[in-house]
């Protein structure tokens, strides 16, 4: 195999070709070596050019870490099920940008793994940019990194109502004993409002320190969550229809107090800054550590198709 950094200045992605037989399964053993070297040490590796026939052959290669792939509970975007364990990609429009941020930091549960399958690559755009997490929180401005460990993070979610997730489809259960059973072995405050509609509340981590590398890293979707991360337009309507209260999703500081729209601003420069982007080839796989690395989407035009899958849960 060839292996080389997709950009001079970045690490991150290693990429990774195939020099002899492309077929993956030929390759699986070398790979395998390979990531275990050099995932700790880039946050990612790129796959391409190699040759995987089904969907199924990612599914595969995924286990073949030795992990169960985990379903996508308490979810807070739109999938659907490719095969057990294996989802589409967030299913929101094609025009809009997907935030960077690492899968499933609004919770203190989370996969260390993480795996996208580019099936079908979008005629222009699509990307699904990334970035060293460990680089963000090092480049944060200290004062507003330390306010935010020091108080840690509220998320606030209301579902359903047609603004968000159905409670049904987060949970993935029709049953409110099962969403309360989950809340309460995960630390969730939980309200059935009398609409019969459902509102969480969770404390969780501004930062996370990585358990093999021990890295601090910069690990949670403050400002994905956060009312600012809407259009304008669109927070002023939600604001004067449902209220702050009723807000589909919201963040605050774990004491209860507001986050500055200029802190959660900088906290965006930033991980723009860290980003690096590059445009999906058919075939490709991606294989990222979730903490070390996070990763966004670019809109689109055309039919787009990647897959995901998460493993090993860390809490």
């Amino acid at each position: 195999m060839s292996i080389s950094p997709l950009f001079e200045d970045s690490r991150l992605p290693l990429l990774v070709t195939p020099a002899g037989n492309p077929s993956l399964k030929h390759c699986l053993h070398d790979i395998q070596l390979l990531v275990s070297k050099e995932l700790y040490l880039s946050g990612g590796l790129l796959l391409r050019g190699f040759e995987t026939d089904t969907e199924m052959d990612f599914t595969h290669f995924c286990q073949s870490f030795g992990y169960d792939l985990l379903s996508y509970d308490y979810a807070s975007t739109p999938r659907s099920q490719v095969n057990k364990g294996v989802y589409t990609s967030t299913e929101y429009p094609a025009h809009q940008s997907i935030p960077l941020h690492n899968e499933q930091a609004y919770t203190t549960s989370w996969p260390l793994k993480i795996w996208f399958n580019c099936v079908t690559a979008s005629t222009e755009g699509g990307e699904t940019p990334i970035a060293d997490s460990r680089r963000v929180y090092q480049e944060l401005d200290p004062a507003i990194r330390d306010k935010f460990i020091g108080h840690g993070l509220l998320y606030v979610r209301n579902y359903g109502n047609g603004l968000d997730l159905p409670w049904q489809k987060a949970f993935s259960t029709d049953s409110k004993a099962e969403v309360e059973n989950f809340c309460q072995s995960n630390g969730i405050d939980y309200v059935w409002k009398e609409d019969g509609e459902l509102q969480t509340r969770q404390i969780c981590q501004a930062v996370a320190q990585h358990p093999v590398t021990q890295d601090m890293v910069w690990f949670n979707q403050a400002h994905l969550f956060h009312v600012s991360n809407l259009d304008p337009a669109i927070r002023e309507t939600l604001l004067s229809i449902v209220g702050e209260q009723d807000l589909p999703r919201n963040v605050y500081y774990g004491n209860g107090e507001a986050i500055a729209d200029h802190e959660l601003d900088h906290i965006r420069e930033v991980l723009d800054r860290c980003q690096v982007s590059f445009l999906w080839q058919e075939g490709d796989i991606m294989m990222l550590d979730n903490m070390l690395s996070a990763h966004g989407r670019s809109p689109f035009k055309g039919e787009r198709k990647v897959i995901v899958a998460m493993a090993e849960p860390h809490s």
